[in-house]
């Protein structure tokens, strides 16, 4: 079912009803593009599947495979996204990228995805 390698989607046996998915991943990790050190955050995704439910084992090797990825907060946030609706196809998903403070700086990352 699963069009992303590293994802899997598992039949959704509550199709046609309208529930919310909420997955808390507290650990993830990727390296800053520029200076090659480290970044932490904490990636929330709330979605409403339809036919499919993303396999949680799976989603945690996906960000696993983040930890040595130079990539800027903004991009991590929305390749997270576009994966897991091109994995699941789901009918509604916001991914956000809670990233740790360094250098004075916060970044919060918000993308969002809505089948029309």
């Amino acid at each position: 079912m699963s069009e992303h390698p590293n994802l899997e989607v598992v039949p959704n046996e509550y199709q046609g009803r309208d529930y919310e998915v909420t997955i808390v991943c507290p650990e993830f990790t990727c390296v800053c593009p520029r200076s090659g050190q480290p970044d932490f955050a904490e990636i929330r995704i709330r979605y409403t599947p339809d036919s499919g439910i993303v396999e949680l084992k799976s989603l945690k090797l996906y960000l696993v495979s983040f930890r040595d990825l130079g990539i800027f907060h903004e991009h991590a946030t929305n390749r997270i996204l576009d994966d897991f609706v091109a994995a699941s196809r789901p009918t509604r998903c916001v991914v956000e990228g809670d990233f740790n403070m360094r250098g004075g700086i916060k970044t919060v990352v918000r993308s969002e995805y809505r089948r029309d």
